[in-house]
């Protein structure tokens, strides 16, 4: 797999507007190391967005969910009642445990968590997940390129948790377990406020990314009217907006 080879496919099947997708590992050095960041830790990829490395760790993170669900920390005491009491996205605390406790959170392989624009790094192989940032149309062709070549009812998934799990945890998870599912993420009203309105984010596995690679050119992306007309369409609209 190469990296410039699936940006000029990726540029080829979205057109040019298509904003680059992220992608995330760990390692033991920091790349980009970066001043704390009080509150979501999504807060800083708008630097990712716009060309720059960075390097998070359980110093520089504020949020005491963000270090847990990276697996750089254990639960913090306070999780269950503030995401039932506070946050109130699950109806008891008891709710919060049980889905913890099932979801069983890896730790963190590396000292480091690290985000990059695609275009940022040379090769795949430490890649745990590649994310994209997609407008509804943009996310039409990728959930339908994760379709292509299978049946299978979890191909693509939207799952409940944060937006540092739903992008991280379970890409992670998937990983690791060699999974074939894609996530559907950035539902968590709590994330929303960073990115815009029209975003959600949809999270590929390298271990279902390395069969998708290959897939790409064969699905409805390349040479087909009715994605040639939202391709059209996604390069007359403004993606910001």
């Amino acid at each position: 797999m190469e990296v410039k080879k699936f940006i000029e496919n990726y540029k080829e099947a979205f057109g040019e507007k298509a904003e680059l997708p992220l992608v995330f590992w760990y390692s033991d050095r920091a790349i980009r190391q970066i001043e704390k960041i009080g509150g979501c830790f999504f807060k800083g990829l708008k630097d990712v967005r716009a060309g720059k490395i960075i390097s998070l760790d359980a110093n520089n993170m504020g949020c005491g969910g963000g270090k847990f669900y990276t697996g750089f920390t254990d639960m913090p005491e306070h999780v269950p009642h503030f995401v039932s009491a506070k946050e109130k996205y699950k109806q008891t605390p008891e709710l919060v445990r049980d889905y913890i406790r099932d979801l069983d959170i890896p730790s963190a392989t590396g000292k480091f968590l690290h985000f990059a624009r695609l275009d940022q790094i040379e090769d795949f192989q430490l890649v745990e997940g590649i994310l994209f940032l997609a407008t509804p149309d943009i996310l039409s062709g990728l959930t339908t390129w994760a379709y292509f070549d299978n049946n299978d009812r979890e191909a693509v998934t939207a799952l409940f948790g944060s937006g540092c799990c739903s992008v991280v945890t379970q890409t992670v998870i998937e990983n690791r377990k060699n999974g074939k599912s894609t996530f559907i993420g950035f539902f968590d009203p709590s994330v929303r406020p960073w990115f815009e309105s029209n975003l959600l984010s949809y999270t590929i596995p390298m271990s279902r990314f390395k069969v998708m690679y290959h897939t790409m050119k064969n699905c409805c992306l390349f040479d087909t009217p009715a994605w040639g007309k939202i391709k059209e369409r996604i390069n007359q609209s403004d993606l910001n907006c």
